[in-house]
């Protein structure tokens, strides 16, 4: 028995029941795969439940505001996936005829479709013959072939999918890509691999070679950019002053506080002495508490969050900024950060971001 076949074998016998498995529909099988990228499997199932009750056709969705996806995104992550998949929706709506696409060639064109997920789309919906190739399958090959290319780079890129496409089943594409990523998800996990029961260990390189923790390699991941916000909670108690933010950094199109960011950490009392703030809010502002710093982690960026509360009003509104009452905070979109402090600091039972 081969590689391909005998990862078949085991993946039939062991597989997780999950919903998106059990169908060939191609708009459900994108609802997964974008809602479950960079996300563990127990924490994208709720989401993925949400979003195909909502909106169970791609017709569905494409009718729904942003703002609406955005909210049953919240507590996610990675929110430009949610706005990508509004845009895709409206593409499969205007040149498909609301009909999701299962080829690859056709799925790659869509926005937020990268090779991965135009591979397993068309592969799990229509067998198409395309090697998918994400973490789990970078893992396996890495430790089986004893490939020591690092998987970030470029040429380790091209030697991973020449690899995959060597080892596809091509008869069964969809089911070889299904038993390979979920090989490398249970059983050949990053640390601890279950090698003792491992299907293949007999022909694995990083087995037989005591390199399980050395594979894959993987070259060092960009620096780490520290940014300082200070948020200002405006309220009276009733109502809030909020900011809908751009679109050009992170959160976009969502909700937060008028912020200041500064460039390193300021003590809060020179913060409302600066005249960033004394433009804003004039030359005094009766700070009622402070909160933080809270450490908020996001792909390469560190974010240190102060709330500082007040109830002086601007003395000028800027672009964006809107008045809005507490209780329509359940209604809007807001990064996961804000959203747990406005849950404490108004003792208001939200609708949970997951």
């Amino acid at each position: 028995m081969n590689f391909s076949d005998t990862l078949i074998n085991w993946y039939q016998s062991n597989k997780r029941d999950l919903p998106w498995r059990n169908t060939t529909d191609a708009y459900i099988i994108w609802l997964s795969e974008i809602i479950l990228q960079q996300t563990r499997v127990e924490q994208g199932m709720p989401y993925f439940y949400r979003f195909a009750e909502k909106y169970p056709t791609v017709t569905d969705f494409a009718a729904a505001p942003e703002d609406d996806i955005l909210k049953l995104w919240q507590g996610l992550g990675y929110y430009s996936r949610g706005r990508n998949m509004l845009v895709t929706a409206k593409l499969v709506k205007e040149q498909h005829g609301n009909v999701f696409p299962n080829r690859y060639d056709e799925l790659i064109k869509l926005k937020g479709i990268g090779e991965y997920t135009a591979a397993a789309i068309s592969s799990f919906a229509a067998n198409e013959a395309k090697a998918v190739v994400d973490g789990n399958v970078y893992r396996v090959l890495s430790r089986y072939f004893g490939i020591n290319e690092p998987i970030n780079s470029t040429t380790g890129k091209k030697i991973f999918q020449q690899t995959a496409n060597d080892v596809l089943n091509k008869e069964h594409a969809g089911l070889h890509n299904q038993a390979i990523m979920e090989f490398g998800a249970m059983l050949c996990k990053p640390k601890n691999p279950a090698c003792g029961i491992c299907p293949v260990k007999e022909g694995c390189y990083a087995f037989m070679h005591n390199a399980t923790t050395a594979l894959p390699v993987k070259l060092k991941k960009l620096k780490i950019r520290e940014r300082f916000l200070y948020y200002f909670l405006v309220t009276d108690g009733t109502r809030i002053l909020l900011n809908k933010r751009g679109d050009k950094d992170i959160w976009a199109n969502m909700y937060d506080l008028p912020l200041i960011e500064t460039i390193e950490p300021v003590v809060v009392t020179k913060m409302v002495q600066s005249n960033q703030v004394k433009d804003r809010f004039g030359n005094k502002i009766y700070v009622k508490s402070v909160e933080g710093p809270h450490k908020h982690l996001l792909t390469h960026q560190r974010l240190m969050v102060t709330f500082i509360t007040t109830d002086t009003k601007p003395n000028k509104m800027e672009e964006g900024w809107f008045y809005t009452e507490v209780e329509n905070l359940n209604k809007l979109a807001l990064p996961k950060i804000i959203f747990i402090f406005l849950t404490k600091f108004f003792k208001f039972k939200f609708n949970s971001p997951g």
